[in-house]
C-alpha cells in the first residue's frame, strides 16, 4: 500500500484519493469514483482470510463496473493486483487458479505476448521486462473461449524454465481498454526494496528460507538500473496516466484503493 499511494501521489494535482479496507470492512467503493486500483494479497484467493464474505461483496463491486461500462459512455479505469488479478480471473472463469508447487519469490524476467507487445502499457518494455513477484497461487491453463467471449487478452506469461516441466503461469490480462491486472507487483519501489532486503535481519531470513544465491539475484536486480526500476515506472503511473488523460484531461479526478 505504501507503494501504491506513493505512485498515486505522483498524480496529486490531478487526483483525488481515497482507500477502502475491503477485507476489514466488508466495503466496497462506489461508482462516484473514476479510477480504482484494486490490490495484492496475502492468502488463498479462492478463500482469502478477512470479514467473512469480503469476496462476494468485492466480485458484486467489479460486476457492477462490468455493468456501469457497458452502459454508459463515462467509463471507469480499474488496475488490479496479483491477489485481485487471481480472483478477477477466477470471478470471470478465465483460467484455474490454484496454489503453486512452491512460492514464488523475489524479482523475475516476464515475457509479454503478442498482445502484450502491442499493448499501451506493456508495448514500451523489453521482453523480458523484470517485475517483484512473490507468489503462493499462480492462475494457469487459460480457457480461451471464456477469452473470446469476455474480449480478454493475455498480455505476459512467466519465465521460461526449460529445466521444469510446468505450465507458464498467465502474468497479465487486459479486460477492456479501461480495466487490466497483473499477477506481479508493478507498484514494488526499487529503493525501498532495497533497503528492506538489505537489512540484516531480513537478509539473513532470506537466504534461510530460499538460499544464499536468492538473495544475491533479489539485491541484482533491485540495483539494476534496467530491470524493476523500468517496471515500477512505467505500468502503474501509465495507467494512471492515460486514465486521467481519457476521463478528464486537465481536471482532478476521484481515486480508490
Amino acid at each position: 500500500m505504501r507503494c501504491i499511494r506513493a505512485i498515486v501521489e505522483q498524480f496529486a494535482d490531478r487526483i483525488d484519493y481515497e482507500v477502502f479496507d475491503v477485507r476489514v470492512d466488508g466495503k466496497v467503493p462506489d461508482l462516484s469514483f473514476d479510477i480504482y486500483i484494486s490490490s495484492g494479497g496475502p492468502g488463498d484467493p479462492l478463500a482469502g482470510e478477512g470479514q467473512e464474505g469480503w469476496e462476494e461483496v468485492w466480485n458484486g463491486w467489479l460486476d457492477g463496473i462490468y455493468a456501469h461500462n457497458a452502459s454508459s459512455p463515462n467509463r471507469k479505469f480499474v488496475f488490479l493486483i496479483c491477489h485481485s488479478f487471481q480472483m478477477a480471473v477466477h470471478h470471470f472463469g478465465l483460467a484455474t487458479v490454484t496454489a503453486r508447487k512452491g512460492i514464488s519469490f523475489g524479482t523475475f524476467p516476464i515475457h509479454p505476448e503478442l498482445d502484450g507487445k502491442e499493448d499501451v502499457l506493456f508495448g514500451p518494455l523489453e521482453d523480458p521486462f523484470w517485475a517483484a513477484d512473490f507468489r503462493r497461487y499462480q492462475a494457469i491453463q487459460p480457457v480461451m473461449e471464456r477469452f473470446e467471449a469476455t474480449g480478454a487478452k493475455i498480455l505476459a506469461l512467466e519465465k521460461i524454465r526449460h529445466h521444469v516441466a510446468l505450465e507458464r503461469a498467465i502474468m497479465a490480462v487486459r479486460w477492456s481498454p479501461e480495466i487490466v491486472g497483473v499477477q506481479f507487483h508493478p507498484e514494488a519501489d526499487p529503493e525501498g526494496m532495497l533497503a528492506h532486503f538489505s537489512r540484516p535481519d531480513i537478509k539473513q531470513e532470506v537466504i534461510a528460507d530460499h538460499g544464499r544465491e536468492k538473495w544475491l539475484q533479489i539485491i541484482e536486480d533491485l540495483s539494476h538500473p534496467e530491470r524493476i526500476s523500468k517496471t515500477h515506472d512505467a505500468i502503474l503511473p501509465g495507467f494512471l496516466e492515460r486514465a486521467i488523460a481519457a476521463l478528464a484531461p486537465g481536471t482532478p479526478v476521484n481515486a480508490a484503493g
